[in-house]
């Protein structure tokens, strides 16, 4: 979420597991078969059966694309698809660099299934979603029709913007300071490819833990910031300092830690990982619906997958790392000091190796 692109390229780091994928519900609606079908085959082509860079490539863009959307004039259709259907408009607004990765996947593998824009950024973050542990069970509601008309430009926030500018385009659309920071909570699987050029900061992760949905990033973010990561270009527009060598730390996400607008609800994300999940499912449906008719839509939500339970149920401070370093801005709560540390000394976190799709359409 926010400018970070995600560019076609295998880089040397840390890579996910490959674990079974776990046997997937079956439709009881007769009209959902279709759609536990899509299911598997998102599973087996996009995702290749993993929690890795190609579900929060799916996150991300359906962040992108549904944001194009207000509440008060025309910005677009909302969670309509349009960002694939009018990608020679969208993916040249600076915010959209590197979402051309994920399309080149996404649309001829909807054009191969038979299935709207719309419905394959929704629909697919939802059964990524599924496969990362500590993750909600996302809403599966299906049956967008194609977008008509491309989002405008300057409807996707950027990490360098003021938090003023981000507010006020996020109440645009319909969404509070908070529920912006719930949706953040995507950031627990992000990582970088953009704000710093330098390719060994290609896939530098967010927080320590980059394939788990969990509430680290709430709380490394929050931690006293130290310096730039190594082999990167430094102060780039849009980044902050971070406190671990390797992690990268977007300006924005430093800015709502410490906003007193902000900084009570990134702390309880830090010390909630089930409040962090269940908000982020509320708030990510929300998003879903922009610009659509419920009631117009099938809900096949009971195909999707129920997601692996979160390795760790509570955050921890990283090797390097303890209290002492939390910069405390929520004015109603004192971080508490029960939090585990883990002993040693502080090792550079790799950069995240960004997936290929052999077996996606475009690549037949």
């Amino acid at each position: 979420m926010f400018a970070a692109p995600l560019i076609s390229l295998a880089l040397a780091g840390i890579a996910a597991a490959s674990p079974a994928v776990p046997p997937q519900p079956k439709a009881r609606n007769p009209q959902c078969n279709f759609w536990a079908n899509v299911r598997d085959r998102f599973i087996n082509e996009i995702f290749l059966g993993v929690c890795a860079q190609d579900v929060h490539s799916l996150v991300r863009i359906s962040f992108h694309d549904a944001i194009g959307f207000s509440l008060h004039s025309d910005k677009g259709g909302g969670a309509d698809g349009s960002m694939i259907k009018f990608q020679d408009v969208e993916l040249t607004y600076p915010a959209n660099e590197g979402i051309d990765f994920i399309v080149s996947f996404l649309q001829p593998f909807a054009d191969d299934v038979g299935i709207s824009y719309g419905d394959a950024i929704m629909f697919g973050t939802a059964v990524g979603m599924s496969l990362c542990p500590g993750a909600p069970r996302l809403p599966g509601f299906v049956g967008r029709p194609d977008a008509t008309r491309p989002a405008p430009d300057k409807t996707v926030p950027e990490p360098q913007d003021s938090l003023a500018t981000i507010f006020a385009r996020m109440a645009d659309a319909g969404f509070t300071p908070t529920e912006l920071v719930h949706l953040l909570a995507s950031h627990s699987m992000a990582s970088q490819a953009g704000i710093d050029p330098s390719p060994d900061l290609l896939g530098a992760p967010f927080d320590s833990t980059p394939f788990d949905f969990d509430s680290q990033v709430f709380l490394e973010v929050m931690l006293k910031a130290t310096s730039f990561p190594a082999g990167g270009s430094g102060a780039n527009v849009g980044e902050a300092m971070s406190p671990l060598p390797g992690e990268f730390r977007v300006l924005s996400d430093s800015r709502f830690a410490r906003d007193n607008r902000t900084a009570c609800a990134w702390q309880a994300n830090a010390l909630s990982q089930s409040s962090m999940a269940s908000n982020f499912a509320t708030t990510f449906k929300k998003m879903s619906l922009l610009g659509q008719t419920q009631s117009k839509l099938l809900d096949c939500s009971e195909v999707i997958g129920t997601p692996p339970p979160a390795k760790n149920k509570q955050a921890f401070f990283p090797a390097g790392t303890n209290h002492g370093l939390i910069e405390q801005a929520c004015a109603t709560q004192a971080f508490p000091t029960t939090l585990s540390t883990v002993a040693g000394r502080a090792t550079p976190i790799p950069v995240v190796q960004l997936q290929n799709c052999p077996t996606c359409p475009t690549f037949k």
